[in-house]
């Protein structure tokens, strides 16, 4: 190959690197307002080798968008069809939020939030809500805190505040409150119930934390690096941020996240996420 032909192929390469856009999506929250208005809020790893990030937004109508790095500085983005570009420069973090009233609807007194991912997400719903319907079996319940599983998924409630339902439906909305409220009380029940007999019947019973860790230390199953963090965790007193994990087995960030993530998936270890930084911690 002669010179002309590298110096072309040197600024294809280039001109293409300019448009990369990689990145993780580490945290997916959906924080639901009384009157169906939705925070949308995003954590991302940018790829190292990622100029920019090109975020598809969840709705069609955006209020309020704030884009900033890990000490919450702010990024520049711009705002195109529906597609956040974000400039990333030097930040290991990048977190995404704004409000859109695009993700809920209503039908008489039961509010439904649809959301169409690729990752799991949480869903944090008003206070005093009933949940009357889900969509699939959530990976974990927390009160009015649902994570749900990636997918086309739905989380259908209702407000128990009484300024909230339309007066001229009261007297038959006050007749169906039990109704709704039995509904999602079996339904979580029926979830859990689920969720307890897959682990029976994946050979996972019921067991103390620390025998869970020992045993899966002692497992041709896990990594190498995994069988790492969590005798670092046990070392440093079953707790620690994921920077601080990272940097003591010396792996990129996007690494970090997904051992994080299958050890999480496994019942190892629980993430624990924070405004500045996530925290990993082993299950007892």
């Amino acid at each position: 190959m002669g010179l002309r032909e590298v110096a072309v192929t040197l600024i294809v390469a280039l001109t293409l690197l300019q448009g990369v856009s990689a990145y993780t999506v580490s945290s997916l929250v959906l924080v639901v307002y009384s009157d169906g208005y939705v925070k949308v809020e995003y954590e991302l790893l940018p790829e190292e080798y990622s100029t920019q990030i090109e975020l598809p937004l969840l709705g069609d109508h955006y209020e309020n968008v704030i884009v900033e790095d890990e000490d919450g500085n702010p990024l520049d983005f711009r705002l195109e069809n529906g597609t956040l570009f974000i400039y990333q420069g030097n930040a290991e973090l990048v977190r995404v939020s704004y409000y859109t009233p695009d993700l809920t609807s209503k039908s008489g007194i039961v509010w439904t939030v649809n959301v169409s991912t690729e990752v799991p997400f949480d869903v944090v719903l008003p206070n005093d809500t009933i949940i009357v319907d889900l969509s699939d079996i959530p990976l974990q319940i927390n009160g009015t805190a649902i994570t749900m599983p990636p997918g086309n998924q739905s989380v259908s409630y209702i407000i128990e505040d009484h300024q909230s339902f339309p007066s001229e439906e009261s007297n038959e909305n006050s007749d169906l409150r039990p109704l709704y409220a039995l509904s999602g009380a079996v339904l979580v029940a029926l979830g859990v119930f689920v969720w307890w007999r897959s682990r029976r019947q994946n050979g996972e019973d019921e067991e103390d934390g620390a025998n869970v860790i020992e045993r899966a230390l002692e497992s041709d199953e896990l990594r190498e690096e995994e069988k790492l963090a969590l005798k670092y965790l046990l070392e440093h007193g079953g707790r620690a941020s994921q920077a601080e994990i990272r940097d003591a087995l010396g792996i990129p960030k996007t690494t970090a996240w997904r051992m994080f993530r299958r050890l999480e998936e496994r019942g190892l270890v629980r993430i624990i996420r924070g405004r500045k930084e996530n925290w990993v911690e082993i299950r007892r």
